[in-house]
């Protein structure tokens, strides 16, 4: 495949230029942040005539800088000493979580006004979501995810129903792009859980019961899209004679996997009540084909790899994602039904729903029931995997294919 652009995060670190504020990159391990960094927003900078000697490049993963590991004030100073003039000077810092205390570098730096600061890490501690707040709200994050579809397709080799079937297989990780045969993606998406993500998890978090941390991811791979808690979780493993586990831990290790970006957890929303219900809730792959390694490829039901797939796209566009509940009454019964997606962007909200067809009247009913029942004015639409026009139902509900929402970032706005 051919170089792959980053478009949308570019924009991002472009956008916030000069703000201000510590520019991190976080995200999954491997999705790209080095890239983004090095050579991307590098040679944007360059375009824009920025000089070279005004770009300030440090790759603390090299030999050569190892020294600056355990000298956080030798750092500062090489920082500084590279500084030519009054003007802007851009500090790229790869791999900054090498250098010890380094957050007390970059909060140093900030006092020098003609520096910009922008910084990406690899391991656990860095990856971490609560890693702004070490900045005492003075970083401003650029969160990466791999490739999306549309990214994807940009790159690939083939019309676009075959580059679905590929993606929903592989994912986007970036590497898995590179690998030639289907056995060399397989092996280096499972090898990426066993020798990065969970070596990262089990040394950050002192995790001794990795078996336990295996077998939770693979629950959640295989309940991608149903309704689960750490409670729902907890029973399975007393269920199989597991007798000293603790429902605290499992808790535990669920956070562990969110922080460093493996998982996302959508939250309930009561569309009617507009009040959110703690539990139970949804968990998504940040790759589909780091999910689908999990399992070994077996269980590979394509309306949850959709929903997932719509998810991260959702995420992708900056959007707010919870899971809809709206209430039915019909005479004396009451009913929940499920949105799949709630969307919120400030003032904008969207209404979701993922369904492989609509081949019959039924069908259509079934799914528009929820969204007919809501009761407010937002955008209600359902994403099929048909290949078809955009079409309204009789409710007035977009219907719109999987490669029209995919690859048209408007899609929704139509």
């Amino acid at each position: 495949m051919k170089e792959i652009k980053r478009d949308v995060y570019l924009k991002q670190l472009t956008d916030k230029k000069g703000n201000g504020l510590i520019k991190i990159i976080t995200g999954i391990r491997r999705c790209g942040k080095s890239y983004l960094l090095d050579p991307i927003f590098k040679n944007s900078l360059l375009s824009d005539g920025v000089d070279t000697d005004h770009i300030i490049k440090i790759e603390l993963d090299r030999a050569v800088n190892k020294k600056y590991h355990h000298d956080p004030v030798s750092f500062d100073n090489f920082i500084r000493s590279q500084v030519k003039d009054d003007k802007t000077h851009y500090v790229l810092l790869d791999e900054i979580q090498l250098v010890d205390d380094f957050e007390s570098v970059l909060n140093s730096l900030l006092y020098e006004k003609n520096l910009d600061i922008y910084v990406t890490g690899s391991n656990s501690r860095f990856l971490s979501t609560d890693i702004i707040t070490e900045f005492r709200g003075r970083g401003d994050q650029i969160h990466m995810t791999p490739f999306s579809f549309s990214e994807f397709f940009s790159a690939y080799d083939g019309d676009k129903y075959d580059c679905w079937s590929e993606y929903l297989t592989f994912g986007g990780m970036p590497l898995v792009t590179k690998q030639k045969s289907d056995k060399e993606k397989s092996a280096y998406l499972k090898d990426l859980f066993t020798h990065t993500y969970f070596k990262d998890i089990v040394e950050r978090n002192h995790i001794k019961r990795l078996d336990v941390l295996d077998s939770i991811v693979d629950i959640l791979a295989s309940s991608v899209g149903s309704l689960t808690n750490p409670q729902k979780i907890y029973d399975t493993f007393k269920s199989k004679g597991e007798k000293e586990l603790s429902i605290n831990t499992i808790n535990a290790y669920l956070s562990f996997l969110e922080d460093a970006f493996i998982v996302r957890k959508a939250i309930r929303y009561d569309v009617k009540g507009r009040k959110y219900i703690n539990t139970p809730f949804k968990y998504y792959f940040a790759d589909i084909g780091l999910r689908n390694a999990r399992l070994n490829f077996r269980q590979q039901e394509e309306n949850h790899l959709m929903e997932n797939a719509i998810y991260n796209e959702l995420i992708v566009r900056g959007y707010n994602v919870d899971v809809g509940v709206v209430e039915i009454r019909e005479g004396n019964s009451r009913a929940q039904t499920e949105v799949d997606f709630v969307c919120n962007e400030g003032s904008n909200r969207y209404y979701i729903q993922s369904a492989l067809n609509l081949g019959t009247p039924e069908k259509t009913a079934q799914e528009s029931r929820p969204l007919n029942h809501i009761g407010d004015n937002f955008k209600k639409i359902i994403v099929v995997k048909d290949h078809i026009k955009p079409w309204r139902t009789e409710d007035g509900i977009l219907v719109i294919g999987i490669m029209d929402f995919l690859l048209d970032p408007d899609s929704l706005k139509r």
